[in-house]
């Protein structure tokens, strides 16, 4: 499934014609790489792709100042079929997100508990960090998103929380295992009645 093309036939069919370089800023604008898997470099060159199989289409040149001219695309009613057809893909892909934090549990060795504590501290303060900041925005632009928006919005925020929770459980893992570590490695007390040593 193509992501790139959905983002941008979906943003030209909702928001209107507009240059290749404002549809990257709307991408990187929502960090949808990093949440969605978009390979926003690659944007540009999946425009004239689409320009090409007359999924899109140029309507005129754009120029400010001293900058270079900029073409202005439309879509094109095979790029609304197109889309159709995306959207459906999306809703129904039961491909998973990027997780690098699965392939360092999985593959990643054994950290000692105070490496692991330090990177679950870490993750905890940039996830809470983007937790807070996307419900302030979601909170701050309500009153004029669309309804699709506001859910796209606490999908994010639920998971998030989700991810956090986890935290909780895995710390809570990790305390309990090292509890255990120490009783088992604990000396015992030294056996202080004479009738079982002179046995």
């Amino acid at each position: 499934m193509n992501l790139s093309r959905l983002l941008v036939l979906g943003l030209l069919s909702s928001a209107g014609p507009m240059h290749g370089h404002r549809i990257r800023r709307e991408a990187e604008t929502s960090s949808v790489e990093s949440w969605g898997g978009v390979n926003v470099g690659a944007l540009y060159r999946e425009l004239h792709r689409m320009e090409d199989e007359g999924l899109v289409q140029p309507v005129r040149n754009e120029q400010m100042g001293r900058r270079p001219a900029r073409t202005i695309y439309e879509i094109t009613d095979e790029g609304r079929r197109e889309l159709v057809q995306l959207r459906s893909a999306a809703w129904r892909s039961q491909e998973g997100y990027l997780d690098p934090v699965g392939v360092a549990l999985l593959f990643g060795g054994s950290p000692e508990p105070a490496e692991q504590a330090e990177h679950l501290a870490f993750r905890r303060q940039i996830l809470q960090a983007h937790l807070d900041s996307l419900t302030a925005e979601r909170k701050r632009f309500a009153p004029n998103l669309s309804m699709a928006v506001i859910a796209a919005y606490r999908r994010g925020e639920l998971r998030l929380a989700a991810e956090l929770e986890w935290h909780d459980e895995l710390e809570r893992i990790l305390i309990e295992e090292a509890g255990g570590r120490t009783q088992a490695s604990a000396p015992t007390a030294p056996d202080d009645n004479p009738t079982r040593r002179g046995s």
